[in-house]
């Protein structure tokens, strides 16, 4: 009898336990970020600004990027989004700067995505704010985005910290493009002058989807490998205490 209420205690623990751990989601940086991150120097680049709400009381109703003065962008586009309203706003440099051989006076200083009235991002949320811009700096190896993510209440978070020089990720990290040197006969138009850029809106948004759907299939193969592992633990424990 004490062996069969041992072995009942150890299945209830171990179940408590194995529950615990496959219910447990994977702990990810949460904060807003460009995706994907990568393209070439010189070129074009279109992809989204991913904004997840952190919040549980309150909901994600505008967001602001701030955009390089000191290497200025000559294109700014954004991709109109349901319910969100998009001002670019340009204006005079402090400082005229030489871009391919032409002054530039003036350039695009924010992009701000404004909720509609009822429209928000909601807690547990995110949402994706498409852009194409140019013509990205060279001899560059990032370029970084601040940007400010306004809550229904009131509050405003400033996602605007560079990395530290030891690499470490900051509390409020800066979303940011890195930029790889051109290839021997590359334009540097789209993601490593791979993709024009005035097509690759839905190639980078199957991009974005597609690493969301290999995430969830990954998640799901660990749930199966650890409920596996549940298996043979608790097997392991009966068999033993079997044999004593």
């Amino acid at each position: 009898m004490s062996t069969n209420r041992f072995g009942v205690r150890t299945l209830a623990v171990l179940a408590v336990a194995g529950f615990a751990v496959l219910g447990t989601p994977t702990i990810a940086s949460a904060h807003v970020s460009a995706q994907p991150a990568e393209f070439t120097q010189g070129g074009r680049a279109t992809f989204a600004f991913r904004v997840p709400n952190e919040r549980d009381n309150a909901g994600t109703t505008k967001i602001e990027v701030t955009l390089p003065q000191d290497t200025p962008l000559t294109s700014v586009r954004t991709k109109p989004l349901a319910g969100w309203k998009a001002e670019v706003v340009k204006g005079k440099l402090d400082k005229p700067v030489t871009i391919a051989g032409k002054e530039v006076t003036e350039a695009f200083k924010t992009i701000t995505w404004t909720a509609e009235p009822g429209v928000k991002i909601n807690v547990n949320e995110y949402q994706e704010f498409f852009v194409a811009i140019g013509t990205l700096p060279e001899g560059k190896d990032k370029l970084e985005l601040p940007t400010k993510q306004t809550y229904e209440n009131g509050e405003v978070v400033d996602w605007a910290q560079a990395a530290g020089a030891d690499g470490k990720e900051p509390e409020h990290p800066a979303p940011a493009l890195k930029l790889a040197p051109k290839a021997a006969g590359d334009d540097g138009h789209g993601g490593h002058g791979t993709t024009p850029a005035a097509n690759s809106t839905d190639t980078h948004e199957a991009s974005v989807a597609g690493s969301d759907k290999t995430a969830r299939y990954l998640g799901g193969a660990g749930l199966a490998v650890g409920a596996l592992g549940l298996g043979f633990g608790v097997g392991a424990i009966l068999r033993s205490r079997r044999k004593a």
